[in-house]
This record gives C-alpha cells, structure tokens and sequence, in this order.
C-alpha cells in the first residue's frame, strides 16, 4: 500500500501511451529527434506543464525503468546533477537532488518521494514511475540553492514491439526566483530530448556500470 501514490495516478498515467489525453488547452510545443512535448499553460503560476512522448530505440523499457531508477549511476552520466540520494530524514525518506544551473542563476534543489510499479495489464508489462516534491520532509534548505517546492514527475515505459522503448513523461516544476524565458524555452526544447539521448547512452552503459561495482 502506498503512502504517497494511488492506484489511480498509476494508472492515468500508462494510459497515457495508448491515449494521450490532451483536451483542456494542451498544445504541440515542439517536435523533435522523435520526441513530441506538448505544454500547457498554468493560471496560478504563469508557468507551463509539460507532456513528451517518445522512444528510445535500442533498450528494453525493464533496462530504462532500472536505469532510471538508479541514482548513483545517474550522477555519472546526468551532468546537471550535483548531488542526489535517497536517505532517511527523520522517518522520512525521501530524495535529496541538488541540480546545477548556469552561471549567474542559482541552484534548485529538490525534496521528494518517488515510488516504481511494475504493472501486468493483460499481455503487456508497463514499468510507471512517480515522484513529487515532499515539502514535510525535513530537510533543510541550503545557502545559496532555492528548493523546488512543487515538483511532479510521472514516467511510463513499455515495450515498442520491436527492441526499444516507447515513454510517456508528465512533469511540472516551479523553479522559482526569475528564470529567464530563454532558459525555461531551452529546457524544454532541448533539454528533454537531450536528456532521452543521455538516457539511452546511459542504458547502453549499464550492463558494464553493474558489474564493476
């Protein structure tokens, strides 16, 4: 029984990779190496939402899901992760990941609690991440890096018949302080696809990371 997450976030979630739902403003942000990210606005924030579909092509989604939850390797291969762990805050565990940003802006940092389901809906298997930023945690904040208060992140992967993976991704964050508009738009455009590429070099990677531990 999960503490953070229900059934049914679960299950909006893989739904998603047989039918992305984007009625209620969504719209076609951009459109490239393979990957579709749509955004939609948020009243409250000024900030967009984001859904990305698309496939990683030569690994199997269990070898993504596990590469993916794995966040001592992640530190090797993500290059804008300075820190990031998972430990016990008094009774809580939760994440700790501290993100780089470019020079004058300041680190963001995170707080949150993610859990894995490795689902069997009739013939298929679907691997569903979820995270989100968990402000009870205590853990305190440090000089200089702005934690990310609100913070979400769903992922589902499976098979796309042939030797890749299709992925479905769901994310919002508000970084706060005043992130420039071409940062926000870059991140996006580029930084998504870009960190799929990394992603599949990182699964191509693993099988040798595992076995010189």
């Amino acid at each position: 029984m999960s503490l953070h997450f229900t059934d049914e976030e679960f299950q909006a979630a893989w739904r998603e990779l047989d039918e992305p739902q984007l009625e209620g403003g969504w719209e076609l942000f951009t459109e490239t190496m393979g990957v579709k990210i749509y955004r939609l606005y948020d009243q409250e924030t000024g900030l967009y939402e984001y859904k990305v579909f698309g496939v990683l092509a030569s690994c199997t989604a269990e070898l993504c899901a596990d590469v993916y939850m794995d966040l001592a390797f992640r530190k090797q291969w993500d290059g804008y992760a300075k820190e990031l762990y998972e430990k016990d805050f008094d009774g809580h565990a939760a994440i700790y990941w501290e993100v780089k940003y470019p020079f004058p802006l300041s680190n963001r940092d995170y707080v949150y609690v993610r859990e894995r389901r490795d689902l069997s809906v009739e013939d298929r298997r679907i691997f569903v991440v979820l995270a989100r930023s968990s402000p009870q945690t205590p853990c305190a904040e440090k000089s200089g890096v702005l934690r990310v208060k609100d913070y979400k992140q769903s992922v589902a992967m499976e098979s796309d018949g042939a030797c890749g993976t299709k992925v479905f991704m769901n994310y919002f964050d508000n970084p706060g302080g005043m992130i420039p508009t071409w940062l926000v738009n870059w991140a996006a455009k580029s930084g998504v696809p870009g960190f799929l590429t990394d992603m599949q070099k990182a699964c191509n990677n693993y099988h040798n990371y595992c076995q010189k531990k």
